[in-house]
C-alpha cells in the first residue's frame, strides 16, 4: 500500500540556508519503522535545505499510524509553524523499497531496536546520513554491527549519529561548564568504587499520563530482546553524559579507558490487567510468555545499575523503571560530580518537586573569597544563559534557572537535528564523537553481558 498525504505550503527547499541566497537541492528525510514516538519529534519545526516531504516506510499497523497522527498535530501548532507532508509505503519490502531512495538523504530511525542494527548498517551502505534514537546497540552482537557501520560510513563519506538530547538539558549544560572551572569545581575527583566521583541514577515509570490519558506502549516495548534492557537503554543518556561532561573534547579508546568493575540486571514486574492498562492488549503475545510466571506476572527487565572507570575515574549508573509513579510524584534524576573544592549535584526530588535543580556544593561556602569567586562566575555565565543566578543554602548555592532556559525534552530533539545537519553540510563533526559512540556503547554492552553473568 502507498499513502500520500500532501500539506499545502513552501518547500524547505526555497527556504535560503545561512547566509546563502539562491535556490539548493534539498535534502529529504526519512522515517524508517517509526515505532517510537522519538521519531517525531524531529519534525517539531521546519530545516532550512530540508524538503517538506517526509518519506516514510514501514510495516502496516497502530505504530505508523501513531506517527503520521502525530506529524499532523504538528501541522496545527502555531509556534513554530511547520507544514510537513508525508509521502507513505507500507508493506512487508518497505526496507527494500527505502533503499531504492537516491543516497544522500536523512533516515531518522526510532522504533524497535532488536531490528536497529540492521537498519543503520543497510542505511549506511546505501549511502543515507543515519540519525538514530537511543540505543544504536543493545547487546555484544549490536555493538560489532555498529562498528562495522561506522567504519562502512567513512568509507561512503556519510554521517552516522545518535540523538543525545540531555548534552541541551540547561541543567546538564551548566554542570559541565561550571566543572571546568577550577577555582568553582577544582579538579574532578578518582572517587572509589564504594565513594565513586561521578553518580547517575534515573528513575521512570511505564505508566504515564499525557493530556489526561494513559500513554499507550507497545507491547514490544516490554521484551528485552525487542527494546533492550534497561542498562542499555535509558543508561546511553547518563553514560553519554559521564563522557561529555568529564572529558570534554577528549578521545576515549574503549579498548583501555574503560573498564566494568560490577554490574547487576533485575525485572519490574506487572500483572496482566496492568500490562494492558499501558498496551491495550487483550493478552500477552508468545514473546513475552518466556517472562510470564505460573501466577501470570510478567517480568519485564527494565532495570540495571553499574560500577565502571573511565580513565580511572569511578562512575556509578543506575535506571530504575517502577510501574506507576505514586500521586503527586513523578520521574527523577539525580547526578553528582565531585571535585576537590566543590561537588556539583543535579536533583529531582519531593524536596524539588520533582523538578530538576542544579546545587553547587563546597564545604568553603562561608569563605567569602570562596563566594565572591562562584558569584562572579555565575555572573560571567549569565552573559551566555541570561537569568542565571544563586540562591545561598546550608551547603552552598542554588543555581537559579529561568524557565526561559528550561526547555522541555520533546524540544530538545530540534537542538539535536540542527547540529547534526551542521555535520553533515560542513563535515565538521569533531574527531572524538565517533570513538566516544562506540565507548558509550561498549560499556553498556558490556555492563549488560556482565550482569548476566551475576
Amino acid at each position: 500500500m502507498k499513502q500520500r498525504i500532501i500539506f499545502t505550503g513552501i518547500t524547505a527547499a526555497m527556504l535560503s540556508c545561512g547566509t546563502h541566497t539562491q535556490k539548493q537541492t534539498a535534502m529529504h528525510l526519512i522515517a524508517l519503522d517509526p515505532g517510537h514516538f522519538h521519531a517525531s519529534l524531529v519534525q517539531q519545526q521546519m530545516y532550512p535545505g530540508i524538503d517538506s516531504t517526509i518519506h516514510v516506510f514501514a510495516p502496516g499497523g497502530p505504530e505508523v499510524k501513531q506517527y503520521l497522527a502525530s506529524i499532523e498535530r504538528f501541522n496545527q501548532q502555531t509556534e513554530p509553524l511547520v507544514h510537513w507532508a508525508t509521502d507513505v509505503y507500507t508493506g512487508p519490502d518497505y526496507l527494500e523499497k527505502m533503499l531504492q531512495e537516491p543516497p544522500g538523504n536523512i533516515i531518522v530511525i526510532a522504533g524497535n531496536n532488536r531490528l536497529k542494527a540492521t537498519y543503520i548498517r543497510r542505511a549506511v551502505n546505501a549511502g543515507q546520513h543515519v540519525l538514530a534514537d537511543k540505543p544504536m546497540a543493545i547487546d555484544a552482537a549490536g555493538f560489532d554491527s555498529l562498528q562495522a557501520s561506522f567504519r562502512e560510513a567513512a568509507t561512503k563519506k556519510v554521517q552516522l549519529y545518535d540523538i543525545m538530547t540531555e548534552r541541551y538539558e540547561i541543567r546538564n549544560t551548566l554542570q559541565r561548564e561550571l566543572s571546568q572551572l577550577p577555582d568553582v569545581f577544582g579538579t574532578l575527583e578518582t572517587g572509589t568504587t564504594a565513594n565513586p566521583a561521578v553518580v547517575k541514577n534515573s528513575v521512570h515509570h511505564f505508566k504515564k499520563l499525557v493530556a489526561g490519558k494513559t500513554m499507550v506502549r507497545p507491547a514490544w516495548y516490554m521484551d528485552e530482546t525487542q527494546q533492550g534492557e534497561g542498562i542499555v537503554d535509558v543508561t546511553t543518556h547518563l553514560v553519554d553524559l559521564v563522557q561529555w561532561t568529564c572529558f570534554p573534547g577528549q578521545t576515549l579508546d574503549f579498548h583501555h579507558d574503560i573498564k566494568i568493575d560490577s554490574a547487576r540486571r533485575w525485572a519490574t514486574t506487572m500483572t496482566f490487567q496492568q500490562y494492558a492498562d499501558i498496551t491495550g492488549q487483550p493478552q500477552y503475545p508468545d514473546y513475552l510468555l518466556k517472562n510470564v510466571d505460573k501466577d501470570s506476572i510478567l517480568h519485564v527487565y527494565a532495570n540495571g545499575a553499574f560500577d565502571y572507570t573511565v580513565k580511572g575515574v569511578h562512575a556509578n549508573i543506575s535506571v530504575t523503571w517502577n510501574y506507576q509513579a505514586p500521586e503527586g510524584t513523578g520521574d527523577t534524576h539525580y547526578s553528582l560530580l565531585r571535585g576537590s573544592k566543590a561537588s556539583l549535584v543535579i536533583r529531582q526530588g519531593a524536596e524539588q518537586q520533582y523538578k530538576p535543580v542544579l546545587y553547587i556544593e563546597s564545604a568553603e561556602h562561608h569563605n567569602t573569597a570562596y563566594a565572591k569567586t562562584v558569584a562572579d562566575h555565575i555572573a560571567s555565565l549569565a552573559q551566555k544563559y541570561p537569568g542565571l543566578a544563586l540562591k545561598a543554602n546550608d551547603n552552598g548555592w542554588e543555581v537559579i534557572i529561568p524557565e526561559a532556559l528550561a526547555k522541555k525534552h520533546e524540544a530538545l530533539f530540534g537542538k539535536v537535528m540542527q547540529q547534526f545537519l551542521e555535520y553533515i553540510r560542513h563535515n565538521n563533526m569533531p574527531a572524538w564523537e565517533v570513538p566516544n559512540m562506540l565507548a558509550k556503547y561498549y560499556t553498556t554492552t558490556q555492563a549488560l553481558e556482565l550482569a548476566k553473568k551475576q
